[in-house]
């Protein structure tokens, strides 16, 4: 859904999730309230995310970030800065093997990278 953000409108975007929620296997409504409600807690900080990565990825861009990378570093600035319940570590090395798995040959390092530079400002 992250994903999704930079390809739509902020107003399509519960459409969006509605479509996503849909493709899933029977989804529990327990699921699928958690996952609106995370979505939307992760919108709202983007601005602040996005301020954050910024900062960080100096020489980088946002707009010049692949959106795979984008994507899964505003995932992990907000496990790190805004969500308690994951450790630093846990959000960094989750975020690389993601990196890894979806982004391009050097994804995985420019993640691990950026993330570390936060984890040593923090």
């Amino acid at each position: 859904m992250l994903f999704r953000k930079d390809f739509h409108e902020e107003g399509e975007m519960t459409e969006q999730m509605n479509l996503y929620l849909e493709s899933l296997e029977e989804p529990k409504e327990e699921d699928m309230g958690y996952l609106r409600n995370r979505f939307s807690q992760m919108l709202s900080k983007i601005p602040e995310i996005d301020a954050i990565l910024s900062e960080i990825s100096s020489g980088w861009k946002l707009n010049r970030m692949g959106k795979v990378d984008l994507t899964i570093l505003r995932l992990a600035v907000y496990e790190i800065k805004f969500d308690e319940e994951v450790p630093t570590k846990v959000a960094i090395n989750e975020a690389v093997e993601i990196a890894k798995l979806f982004g391009g040959d050097s994804s995985g390092a420019f993640v691990n990278g950026v993330l570390a530079k936060l984890a040593r400002e923090e």
